[in-house]
Order: C-alpha cells, then sequence, then structure tokens
C-alpha cells in the first residue's frame, strides 16, 4: 500500500471532547496532536481537521495511502445505551431525550458515512474504516505503547458505551477485557458531579478539584461525615472496587445536570457553589473527601486487576487515570511493581487506542519491542506534535516587528535563561515538537525557580489568570529527582505525585491549618516553595537527556550554575486558552501576559523593548498568520 510501501492507520477522536488525529506507520507513532491546539478552542469536539492534516502531512501521506481510519468508539452501540438508558428512566429526561435525538438521528447515527465526508475533505481515498470500542481503545492506548510485554490493564473514565470502567490482559499484541463495570455507575461520573458541585465546569474543571483536595482538613469530623454521607447515599463501593451508584442522587443519565440538586443539598448540608465564588473550607473537605474515596475505589479495581490476572505490570487510561495523585499513592502500595500510565489518557488518546486496535488486533500485527527507545516505550515522550524551524520562528519574528537575538550556542542561551529564572524571571519555553496529552513537558511550558516564595503567586495571578489556590509542577533532572522527591523511579509525564523529601520541609506554624486558604499556601514548606504543595506533596516530570535533551541541558545548567536541579514547569498558555502550537501563538500568549522573556527555540525575546501591543480583532487576522 501506498507509494513508499508502508502501512499507515490515522486513528480519530471526534465529537464529545478532545478530538484529535494521531497517525501510525508500519506500527510506529509518527505524529499525533489534539484538535483544539490549531483551532484555539479548549477541548474543542470538531472532527479534528487540522490535527489530520498535520499527521499526514508528517509523513508524506495522503487519505489515499492510508490502509485504514479507526474511530475511537462505536456508535451504535452508544446510540443503544441512549435508548435504553432514557427508557429506563421514563419520564425523566424527555427534554434531554428531545435535545440529542434530533442531532443522533440526522448525524452520528450515520457515523460512516459522515467520517467518509469528512475524510474526503482532506483528499480522495478509500481507507478500511475501523470502530473499537472506547474502552478497548483507552486499554490499546496504556497497553501497546507501554514497555511491557504483559501488563493488567486498568481504564477508568465516565462513560464510553457502556462501559465506564474495564479490567484486562495485555500480553505479546493480544489484549483482552476481562470485567466491565457499566453506565450509570462510573467513578469519573461521580467524581464529575462532586466537580460540578464544588463550582468547576466538568471535563475541564477535575483537576481542579484535585488541586483543592489538600485544603482540606484531614482527619477532622467534617470530611468524615462528607465521606460517610457519599458512601451511606449517594455510592455504594464494593470490596473489589465495583460501585453501584443511587441514581436518585444523580440527574447525568438524562438530564442537563449532573447532580440533583435538592437531595445533594439535603445529604450534604451544603448548597453547589457557583462559580468563580469563594471557596470555603466545606468545599475544601468536600473535595478531599471525594479524592479520597475515589483513591480507595482506584485502590480496589487495582487489586482485583492483579488478583485476575497475576500481572506484577499495571498500564492505566482513561481519564481518572490522570488522577496523579491516587496514581503516585497507588504506586507506594506495591499492589503492582511497576506502573504505566498513558500520557494522553484523556479522549484524545482514544485516537491513539484506536489506530493501535486496529493494527494489532483488526490487522493482525505483531507487536515490536520498545526497549531501545527514549524513555523505554513508544511515546518519545509525549513529542509527537508540530515541530518549527528556525527559519520558521525567524519569520515570526520578522511579523511582529519583535526584536530577538539568536544564540548559535545553545549552552550560552542556557546560561541567560538560568541566571534570569534565578532573578525571579518568568520564561517561555518554546522547544521542538509539541506534546500529545494535558501536559506541557518542556516543549511548550513556562519556567521559574521554584526557590522563589513568590513564584506561585507570580505565575497563577500575572501569567497564567488563573485560580490562586492551584499548585505547580517541578520539572527535576532523572538523575536527581530521588534528593527532592520521596519517589524511586522516573516520572516522565507528569502522573504521579510523590512528597518532597523530608530533608528539603520545613516545620509548620502551630496554626496552619486554621489559617485560610491563601495564608495557608503562602507559608513557605520546603526550600522549593513554587512546586511544594500544602500537604507537602508535588506532581513530578522527571526529564531525561535522552527524551528531551534541550530541556535537560537547561535543567542541568541551572543545577550547576544555581545549584538546583528543579525548575518550575507549567503548561504555555493562559486560562481558557489550549497551549500554544506554533510560535505566533506562543509570542501572543508572551505579550498578553507579564512573562518576562521568551525562548523561541534559538531565539531570546525580552519583554522590554518589544513592540508595545495592542488587540484589535482576531490578531492572527491582523497579522495575517496561518
Amino acid at each position: 500500500m501506498g507509494r513508499l510501501n508502508h502501512r499507515a492507520i490515522l486513528g480519530l477522536s471526534a465529537y464529545y471532547h478532545d478530538s484529535a488525529a494521531v497517525l501510525l506507520v508500519d506500527g510506529r507513532i509518527v505524529a499525533a496532536a489534539q484538535e483544539e491546539r490549531f483551532t484555539r478552542i479548549k477541548h474543542d469536539a470538531a472532527f479534528p481537521h487540522h490535527a489530520a492534516r498535520f499527521c499526514l502531512a508528517e509523513a508524506g501521506l495522503t487519505p489515499a495511502d492510508l490502509e485504514g481510519v479507526a474511530f475511537y468508539d462505536k456508535p451504535y452501540l452508544k446510540f443503544e445505551r441512549l435508548l435504553e438508558t432514557y427508557h429506563a428512566f421514563a419520564p425523566r429526561g424527555l427534554r434531554s431525550f428531545l435535545a440529542a435525538m434530533p442531532v443522533w438521528v440526522r448525524e452520528k447515527l450515520f457515523m460512516r458515512k459522515m467520517l467518509k465526508d469528512e475524510l474526503a475533505k482532506l483528499g480522495p481515498g478509500k481507507p478500511q474504516i475501523f470502530f473499537p470500542e472506547h474502552h478497548l481503545s483507552h486499554a490499546a492506548s496504556a497497553f501497546y505503547p507501554s514497555p511491557y510485554d504483559e501488563a493488567a490493564v486498568l481504564t477508568i473514565d465516565g462513560v464510553g458505551e457502556w462501559a465506564t470502567t474495564t479490567i484486562g490482559l495485555g500480553a505479546g499484541k493480544d489484549l483482552s477485557i476481562l470485567r466491565e463495570l457499566h453506565f450509570p455507575h462510573s467513578l469519573g461520573l461521580l467524581y464529575s458531579a462532586l466537580t460540578a458541585w464544588c463550582g468547576f465546569k466538568v471535563n475541564s474543571g477535575e483537576y481542579k478539584l484535585m488541586g483543592l483536595a489538600p485544603y482540606g482538613i484531614e482527619d477532622s469530623e467534617r470530611v468524615a461525615r462528607y465521606r460517610q454521607v457519599i458512601l451511606d447515599k449517594m455510592v455504594d463501593l464494593r470490596p473489589d472496587g465495583s460501585l453501584l451508584l443511587n441514581m436518585d442522587y444523580f440527574e447525568y443519565a438524562t438530564g442537563l445536570t449532573m447532580c440533583n440538586a435538592a437531595r445533594f443539598t439535603e445529604a450534604l448540608g451544603l448548597p453547589q457553589r457557583a462559580g468563580e465564588s469563594e471557596i470555603t473550607q466545606e468545599y475544601m473537605d468536600l473535595a478531599l473527601a471525594i479524592q479520597q474515596i475515589t483513591e480507595e475505589a482506584v485502590f480496589r479495581m487495582a487489586e482485583t486487576a492483579r488478583e485476575l490476572t497475576g500481572a506484577k505490570n499495571l498500564v492505566m487510561a482513561g481519564g481518572v487515570a490522570l488522577n496523579c495523585v491516587a496514581n503516585g499513592k497507588l504506586l507506594k502500595r506495591g499492589t503492582f511493581e511497576n506502573i504505566w500510565i498513558q500520557p494522553a489518557a484523556g479522549d484524545a488518546g482514544g485516537a491513539l487506542g484506536a489506530a493501535l486496535a486496529a493494527w494489532h488486533i483488526g490487522l493482525e500485527q505483531p507487536r515490536t519491542a520498545h526497549a531501545g527507545e527514549p524513555g523505554g516505550d513508544m511515546m518519545q515522550g509525549a513529542y509527537l506534535g508540530p515541530v518549527f524551524s528556525t527559519g520558521e520562528i525567524e519569520r515570526t519574528c520578522r511579523r511582529f516587528n519583535a526584536p530577538a537575538k539568536k544564540y548559535d550556542d545553545f549552552q550560552a542561551l542556557c546560561s541567560e535563561v538560568a541566571g534570569m529564572l534565578a532573578t525571579g524571571k518568568a520564561v517561555g519555553w518554546f522547544q521542538g515538537r509539541m506534546e500529545y496529552g494535558p501536559r506541557a513537558l518542556g516543549g511548550r511550558s513556562i519556567l521559574g525557580d521554584p526557590r522563589d516564595p513568590a513564584m506561585q503567586k507570580k505565575l497563577n495571578l500575572k501569567i497564567k489568570y488563573r485560580e490562586g489556590f492551584r499548585p505547580f509542577a517541578p520539572s527535576v533532572l532523572e538523575e536527581h529527582a530521588s534528593e527532592c522527591f520521596d519517589l524511586d523511579r522516573p516520572s516522565p509525564y507528569m502522573l504521579l505525585v510523590a512528597p518532597v523529601a523530608d530533608s528539603r520541609r520545613k516545620a509548620l506554624p502551630p496554626d496552619y491549618w486554621a489559617r485560610p486558604m491563601y495564608d495557608r499556601l503562602y507559608v513557605e514548606r520546603s526550600d522549593l516553595p513554587a512546586i511544594t504543595h500544602v500537604d507537602f506533596s508535588a506532581r513530578i516530570q522527571s526529564v531525561s537527556k535522552a527524551t528531551n535533551p534541550r530541556y535537560w541541558q537547561l535543567i542541568d545548567t541551572f543545577r550547576r550554575e544555581q545549584g538546583c536541579p528543579v525548575v518550575v514547569n507549567t503548561s504555555f498558555n493562559v486560562r481558557g486558552e489550549p497551549i500554544v502550537c506554533t510560535p505566533a501563538d506562543a509570542y501572543a500568549c508572551f505579550m498578553r501576559t507579564e512573562m518576562d522573556a521568551l525562548v523561541l527555540g534559538d531565539w531570546l525575546l525580552v519583554k522590554e523593548g518589544q513592540p508595545q501591543w495592542t488587540e484589535t480583532g482576531d490578531w492572527r487576522t491582523k497579522f495575517e498568520l496561518d
């Protein structure tokens, strides 16, 4: 097939949230990206035209060269679930039914035709179309790229077609699902319901709830009471990790909201928090209670997976697998010797899983070892998106009339940036290929000095324009991670939370837990205050020289010149916007915030001396950029 005699599969996820495209060539990942990065629409759910075009262009292919296209779920099964659910709960949900059915009858029931029509816009071709089930796509995204020949597979999210959680076994090219939990009983939807109750948006605010939980007062009477109310009235959590939700408390099955407000208020004695309103201690304690329940459910599911499979390795995917606090504690429990989590664990990663399922299961192709690849897995550090040449960066600077200095010696650039960081400056870092998944990992990042007590506040309020309570992650040299954190293995994808090392901690004042949230936040808890959360934890990215040599070199320069092997790393975006993709995106973000400097490849831009930034209308149109 194809003019180069290679076999290519395009994987797609779309029409719910976080649509994405992935291209496999001969079973290897050539390119992967989310549509939102190109359209600049957060969580864009549209057909991923831009992402698919990028993936095909990266390999020099057209749709005519594709052997197959894989979509990440089965529309007919999902439609069946919707019909049966509406029937089971009737007459509840009539308004939701009347809103949803015309779209399904007009479009989604004819997904094969719709996909063919959309693909035709990319060019002529008639590839075979595969429809693996949603959770099989998640399972494939977790197992096939992992470093393990055999592993238990755990997928947990809101819902796919029917499944909300699955336990499986991967061995070689074979992947089998051994046990499923079905809708409406869902750990992911339980967590999302409490996310909504605490005033955050579903499908985007769950990580905020996870970040809020450590502000809850552990072992307090109120946390214990909330936890017991949830377990007694809302969810029956079984010893094997399966659960039954009391649907009298939830509206998501047929309604337009997550929770039955009257029942939630009565049970919790706490009204739903309005978005952007003050976060009181009650909501912090509720966040901790649901986090504790989620962790216990994950622990039990993992123990069941170990019993069913006998495997020593575990791989995970699905939105709940992004709960890095639960992941870190699960690793610490030792249920499995090794854990690997798909960095694009949510629906965007379904595009990758669909392609891999089509390749290994649909086309029965063997699995190759990843031992010699950077990081030991198939993900190439998750650096799978677009890359921009020095010429393209230079042209962007000229278009914006932006003064920039080019460094022919990259080490000199690293020294300059390390010095800036040490003086409290926030620096945009734009290098190489864009990351695939929700985390910035040193390709599209904003960096700061973790020793600076004011850095968290500066990044949250003056650059990210987001809630001040939210923590920041450290990027640490892989070789020095154990000096700073209680972690005995790499964490390349920022999916494990671990405690800051005891040797780096500072004593808390006696009245610490009695203080208001932001008073607690600004207490220096360690000698790395900007990345130490209120419970002495950190969401760690370990940086490998093999996987990202430039980012490693910068941090190593900071270590040698400033004595610290850690930098603050947050995603290169502001609240409500996707992570930047292009040099123009990065420059616009740089100029619209109080970021001090920007590195674009070998080019350094500092805020002083930049042209006056005025925005009238869409800046892309204004500057005639792609």
